[in-house]
């Protein structure tokens, strides 16, 4: 088994130049949604806040309660949100299970399938997930990658509006931290790397009937695919059985504090796990 690559947990740079501008999105593209048109016609109508993710990839799930309450408070103050998945594994770029675990997650705001990453490698993406914002004629004021600074993105995302339009409503007060780990201050231990069985294949229960893994963070959760019962342990103790039904990302424990675990998998019926992951955690 190969862990996988780091990805930035926490990473907001203000753009070098004042000049950089929005690249147009693909001409033919499957969007998740309605499709929103072009860019140039969307920035010229207020600032637009382009976010690549992946429905089953950590990072980027947990970073998705903040774009749909972003999507919900500022769409109607002149903010369009919109979502790029790009696929992490092979399913990924399959249009039906994208819509229907992005609906599963609450995302409401359109999704454009970049199935070859072209988008992705134009804006210069590093890691899931990546996060652009860009003004009311298309320059760009704020990029994130990775987790956090859920607060510094939506003051960007009012200092846009706020710089588009001359009569706005009383802007809402910033959001509260879904999370406690996303709270200022807190100190957050960094889990473990994401193991990843097989670089081009997922593991089934050919390979191995069961997983014994050690850890450190807050939780660990499983992309998979297929149908099947994955059975789980934590510290030779049962925690319970997660059912697998299609592509997604699934929670196999959450513990709250960051500490040294051993984790336990037992599959049946058949299960195709693509990778296991880790979830950070205040110390």
């Amino acid at each position: 088994m190969t862990e996988g690559g780091s990805y930035p947990y926490d990473h907001a740079i203000l753009p070098l130049r004042d000049d950089i501008a929005a690249p147009e999105l693909p001409g033919k593209a499957t969007w998740i949604g309605k499709d929103p048109g072009k860019m140039p016609v969307l920035t010229a109508k207020g600032p637009v806040l382009v976010h690549f993710l992946d429905y089953s990839q950590l990072n980027s799930v947990r970073t998705l309660p903040y774009l749909v309450e972003w999507h919900e408070r500022y769409e109607p103050l002149g903010l369009r949100v919109l979502g790029v998945q790009a696929p992490r594994f092979p399913f990924g770029a399959d249009p039906e299970a994208a819509g229907r675990g992005l609906r599963q997650l609450g995302v409401e705001f359109p999704v454009l399938i970049d199935e070859s990453k072209r988008l992705w490698t134009g804006y210069g993406c590093e890691g899931w997930p990546s996060l652009f914002l860009w003004g009311r004629g298309g320059i760009l004021r704020w990029f994130h990658f990775g987790e956090g600074d859920y607060q510094g993105t939506e003051q960007a995302i009012q200092e846009a509006l706020a710089a588009s339009f001359e009569r706005l409503p009383e802007m809402p007060a910033i959001m509260e931290p879904v999370r406690p780990t996303d709270a200022a201050g807190v100190e957050v231990s960094p889990p473990s790397p994401e193991v990843i069985p097989f670089p081009d294949r997922p593991l089934t229960i050919d390979d191995f009937d069961a997983l014994a893994l050690d850890f450190e963070g807050g939780g660990a959760y499983v992309t998979a695919d297929g149908k099947g019962d994955l059975r789980v342990t934590l510290d030779g103790e049962a925690r319970g059985e997660v059912g697998i039904d299609g592509p997604g990302l699934y929670p196999l424990v959450e513990t709250g504090r960051h500490g040294s675990h051993k984790l336990g998998i037992e599959l049946e019926g058949a299960p195709e796990i693509w990778s296991v992951s880790y979830s950070p955690a205040a110390t």
